[in-house]
């Protein structure tokens, strides 16, 4: 079991930054991949970023390449999810999600609004 609390999340204007955080509990942290999704009112939850257990390498979303970093902390039980030059179409939920082959794990999510 695996229990993911994210944090950073709020209000910022366009053209700013935030740094999203998620901790988990568990001993085996290091062996899920992490990704972010987020979903606006509305719309359907969607994937932003991801990064893998095996060899630490991302994938982003189109819509935030080159704009957002995912990174992770294995001593901290920590994924991070930097957030620059953002725009108002990244307002959303943004949630954590912990993933293995049968196992599937989110957190209760961090409001994200970015201001015109």
């Amino acid at each position: 079991q695996v229990q993911l609390v994210e944090s950073g999340g709020g209000l910022v204007q366009a053209g700013g930054s935030l740094r999203l955080s998620c901790a988990a509990s568990g001993r085996t942290f290091r062996l899920y991949d992490m990704n972010w999704f987020r979903q606006a009112p509305g719309k359907e939850r969607e994937f932003v970023a991801g990064i893998r257990w095996s060899d630490y390498s991302p994938s982003y979303a189109s819509s935030v390449k080159g704009r957002f970093t995912i990174s992770r902390d294995n001593a901290k039980n920590t994924v991070y999810l930097q957030m620059n030059s953002l725009k108002p179409e990244d307002t959303a939920v943004y949630y954590c999600n912990a993933r293995q082959i049968s196992n599937d794990y989110w957190g209760q999510g961090t409001q994200v609004t970015v201001s015109s």
